[in-house]
């Protein structure tokens, strides 16, 4: 082996990863929010770039309105809904709860206690605190926890400070008048919780000497229990999506636009350059320099984000032409890759153009990556989109006989005769559980 040292040329070809790329693909990526914080940033670093918040500030203005009308609505109905629960209006549950220990007859030392876990119960209304931890915390007998505690659980709303949600049903159901049926539940949830919650009915009936239309009453009966009696009290937060792209239908075609109101405006301080020019310094006018053209690199990183975005859209319409006429149920399937192909950019720029991203569109607001689905042979030899099938999958299941509910398999045959879409036993299962919806047998009725 030559081991001979020597000097060679050699010519090779790579991709440098400068700071401005850096910072130009993580702009590209940004959400709207995280743009506009970004641009904040800059600006206190370079005194040449001029950041306007006008336009959103003017945008929040007017969403302040809109909030302020829906909190009031929602203000008034939790009002109305508390009141009716309690007979009187109060601001939190903890406050509701304390206004009621007034009723009760307790020693200083329940009361004490009670205190203490009225603060730890969370906004759902349950209480995890271990009553051992609690004998060692007041020095006092287990009897009193016991006592604060059942005292505590006899307070409205009814459920309330239970440990866990067999607890919560069951301080409901105890409340409850004593029927037949009502003995049947307090049996159930107390002594056969899983097996009711597994919908194991059959063999639970048989355990207990009961027809399952019997435990389909009680199931019946505890669907209308709350399973967070906390959550009454608690204040609606409002969460507002505001799109970045907005897609009009008008005169039978398709528009699209950026919707930028809560990205800031960016300027250049002309004045201030000038000023600091004339002095003349060396290392003022490098530093001028510098900041002028970190200023000139955000402007067409700007520029290149807003145009990337509406290119990416572009092609989302052209290719989802009946999405948009028709609705969400004739989404074709569609890959980044194609539409990075297309467009003849990187795939992980289409990644990133729609990440965290929304369009509105005439049938609602969406996400950007939603509109990428993978696809599912047909009979035609055509492809329908993942979304399609899910959405012939849930109209299915909507439409069954409860009774006599559809298997996954005859969702495979149907698919394939009604629908033409081949797919798998597997794929339909994984599609019914993103969809929340349970397997058959659990979607089963028994009267």
């Amino acid at each position: 082996m030559d081991m001979k040292a020597g000097l060679w040329q050699k010519q090779t070809l790579k991709l440098a990863m400068t700071q401005e790329l850096t910072q130009a693909i993580a702009l590209l990526q940004y959400s709207a929010q995280e743009l506009a914080a970004f641009l904040e940033a800059k600006s206190m670093e370079n005194p040449l770039m001029q950041v306007d918040f006008k336009n959103i500030s003017n945008f929040d203005a007017s969403m302040d309105s809109t909030r302020k009308t829906r909190r009031k609505t929602f203000e008034r109905d939790q009002k109305n809904l508390i009141e009716q629960i309690g007979g009187g209006a109060t601001d939190t549950l903890e406050d509701y709860l304390l206004s009621q220990l007034n009723l009760l007859k307790a020693s200083p030392e329940e009361k004490l206690i009670l205190h203490e876990l009225i603060e730890n119960i969370d906004e759902n209304g349950y209480l995890t605190l271990e009553k051992e931890n609690l004998v060692k915390r007041f020095s006092v007998e287990e009897e009193i926890i016991d006592s604060a505690f059942f005292k505590l659980q006899s307070l409205d709303p009814a459920g309330i400070a239970a440990k866990d949600l067999q607890e919560c049903l069951l301080l409901q159901i105890m409340r409850q008048k004593r029927t037949p049926e009502n003995e049947l539940a307090l049996t159930i949830i107390r002594d056969h919780f899983f097996l009711f919650a597994e919908k194991k009915w059959k063999a639970l009936a048989k355990m207990l000497g009961v027809e399952p239309k019997d435990i389909q009453r009680v199931h019946d009966e505890i669907q209308k229990l709350n399973p967070r009696p906390g959550a009454a009290f608690q204040r609606e937060r409002l969460a507002y999506i505001v799109p970045d792209v907005v897609v009009k239908h008008e005169g039978g075609e398709l528009s699209v636009s950026v919707f930028d109101k809560l990205i800031p405006k960016v300027s250049f301080n002309d004045g201030y350059f000038r000023q600091l020019s004339a002095h003349g310094d060396p290392e003022v006018n490098k530093f001028l320099q510098e900041k002028q053209g970190d200023y000139q690199w955000i402007r067409r990183s700007l520029e290149q984000r807003k145009e990337t975005l509406l290119k990416v859209s572009m092609k989302i319409i052209e290719k989802q032409p009946d999405f948009f006429l028709k609705g969400p149920a004739h989404m074709k399937p569609m890959t980044m890759r194609e539409v990075a192909d297309e467009l003849e950019i990187h795939e992980s720029t289409v990644s990133r153009t729609v990440r965290e991203k929304y369009m509105q569109t005439p049938a609602g607001t969406f996400e950007l990556k939603s509109f990428f689905t993978s696809a599912i042979a047909t009979t035609e030899n055509d492809q329908a989109s993942s979304q399609k099938v899910k959405a012939a999958i849930e109209q299915y299941i909507k439409e069954e006989d409860k009774k006599k509910p559809i298997s996954d398999q005859k969702l495979v045959e149907m698919l394939e005769e009604t629908e033409g879409m081949v797919v798998s036993r597997r794929t339909v299962a994984k599609y019914r559980d993103q969809l929340g919806i349970p397997s058959s047998s659990k979607r089963k009725r028994f009267d």
